[in-house]
């Protein structure tokens, strides 16, 4: 470590924080520092696609979060992943790139009162830092670092579910990134050449590191953030007080403190900082320096409700993975061409549509995957089986993080309070209706697909609604919780340029920010707000 002393400190080395420091530290006047609480991306399941199976649930590169005990899952609590690396959550997600609906963008602006936020102004930004594999046109960009590719391989049971969804009206789509996503076809996904492509590839090792002026620290931790008061008696954040494995090193930030840690450790790090509720520190004796309410409210994430066919006389993941002769195949292939199932993300294939004719938009959103298991990091079933996981875009339902002590080491208390509404409880079930319907088309007859789970017996919407709180679980997406809003909206943690309300000097760029969250997957629309964020930064600087 150097002295302490840095223009720009930003906490949180994942998807937001690796885009931030190459774009801040292209600035050679500016020294930048790059705190990340987990290890380098040099373990070899980060970087091989089929590696998710062993970060998530291993402590070398997964916080290892937990869900308290959530009365919509009827009691069950969850894992809830986050990546624990240089590359954050991108170096074990399912590298699936969306961006989700223009709505979700065009919403945000009027939410905010700032139209910079709308669809048409947030497509230059996702194209900034985008390599598309079939180069540029008007809604797709070139050259950039975020390399975007199509899957490497093919399964014939992902095929004629994709027939089997036109057959039951849903419309083939070759793009889902286009501001409207519905329809059926391949995911595109962040590899390159068969190998996972996180932030950290991206944005950190072509540039960052043979800058002078940038720093990276890893295992190190933000105890809490230093606050100091300007003459007017207003505050600004002044830098920060962390642990380095070994001793405590005070931190100063020059010009801006970002905080990047996600939607679960920004909002810990303010709250330890005296920065939240107030009733929340008062009782775990934080003096207050700050009030600010929904600080770790508005917690949002997509519920995936995993149902599980079993099929005949096709291969899946299931069948090959369980045999000797299969795994020898599957490395083979892999070791020679870099395809096969150890290329593949988690789910191959994709659809969105309406889970009733009522809604506008698409609603619901299915990740199609050729195997089927309990829970990711648990073994694969033994029979020939695929799991048609849907889930609701728009949930109402919204859910809280909060310390659990004051204590930095101690994990926050996550409450998602999933299906906790009428109208997601509804959408449950008629999701699981657009399942049965999809797979009772002629399309997927020859390989009999069965329903294993949940089950042909649960019919009604209070029996398929209690259903998806015992099967499903989150597909990791968590959003909302230091959210920004426009000056009337006194649960906004944040302005429209993802400043921290009343501390001058701080702000949040991570998926916290959300207002709402996207209608789809997140990684990639938080690229784009960190994109805005470095720009909007380096203006006010200057």
């Amino acid at each position: 470590m150097s002295a302490p002393d840095f223009d720009y400190v930003i906490v949180g080395a994942g998807t937001a924080g690796c885009l931030l420091a190459n774009r801040l530290s292209a600035d050679k006047t500016k020294r930048v520092l790059l705190i990340e609480a987990g290890r380098r991306d040099d373990y070899h399941w980060i970087h091989i696609p089929v590696g998710y199976l062993y970060c998530i649930g291993n402590p070398r590169t997964d916080w290892l979060y937990k869900t308290e005990s959530d009365p919509g899952l009827n009691g069950r609590a969850l894992k809830y992943p986050r990546g624990k690396a240089l590359g954050g959550s991108s170096s074990i997600n399912g590298m699936i790139y969306m961006r989700g609906q223009s709505r979700d963008y065009d919403g945000w602006a009027r939410m905010t009162g700032d139209a910079s936020w709308g669809w048409d102004n947030a497509l230059p930004y996702f194209k900034k830092h985008e390599d598309y594999y079939q180069g540029a046109d008007e809604v797709h960009g070139a050259g950039g670092e975020w390399r975007v590719e199509r899957q490497r391989l093919r399964w014939d049971i992902l095929d004629a579910f994709a027939q089997a969804a036109q057959q039951a009206g849903i419309p083939h789509s070759t793009d889902f990134n286009r501001g409207n996503n519905e329809g059926v076809g391949y995911f595109q996904v962040n590899q390159k050449d068969g190998w996972r492509w996180n932030t950290a590839k991206a944005f950190l090792r072509p540039t960052c590191y043979g800058r002078p002026n940038f720093e990276m620290w890893t295992g190190a931790h933000v105890v809490r953030l230093k606050t100091e008061k300007n003459g007017d008696g207003s505050l600004r954040c002044a830098g920060a007080l962390v642990w380095d494995g070994q001793q405590l090193v005070n931190v100063a930030a020059r010009h801006e403190m970002i905080l990047a840690a996600g939607s679960i450790g920004s909002p810990q790090i303010l709250q330890l900082s005296g920065i939240g509720p107030a009733e929340l520190l008062r009782q775990h004796a934080i003096p207050l320096v700050h009030e600010l309410p929904g600080v770790g409210e508005n917690l949002q994430d997509h519920l995936q409700i995993r149902a599980v066919f079993k099929v005949k006389g096709v291969t899946t993941l299931n069948t090959l993975a369980n045999s000797l002769w299969g795994k020898l195949k599957i490395g083979a292939e892999y070791a020679m061409f870099r395809s096969g199932p150890m290329s593949m993300a988690p789910s191959q294939l994709g659809a969105f549509t309406r889970s009733a004719p009522q809604f506008e938009w698409p609603n619901i959103e299915y990740h199609v995957q050729p195997l089927s298991l309990d829970a990711f990091g648990e073994p694969l079933h033994p029979f020939p089986a695929f799991t048609a996981s849907v889930c609701n875009l728009n949930p109402t339902s919204r859910g809280t993080v909060r310390i659990r002590s004051n204590k930095f080491e101690d994990a926050p208390l996550i409450r998602p309070n999933y299906l906790s509404t009428p109208e997601d409880r509804q959408v449950a079930a008629d999701s699981l209706r657009v399942t049965r319907r999809i797979c009772a088309q002629p399309a997927l007859a020859k390989y009999a697909p069965e329903e294993w789970r949940p089950g042909l017996q649960y019919q009604s919407d209070e029996e398929l609604a209690k259903l998806a709180g015992d099967i499903a679980t989150t597909i990791f997406h968590p959003v909302g919780t230091t959210k920004m809003g426009a000056d009337g909206d006194a649960m906004a943690v944040l302005d429209s340029k993802l400043r921290v309300r009343g501390i001058a000097k701080l702000r949040v760029v991570d998926a916290g920010a959300m207002p709402t969250i996207t209608s789809g997957n997140t990684n990639s629309p938080t690229l784009m707000m960190a994109e805005k964020a470095a720009e909007w930064i380096a203006q006010d600087a200057r």
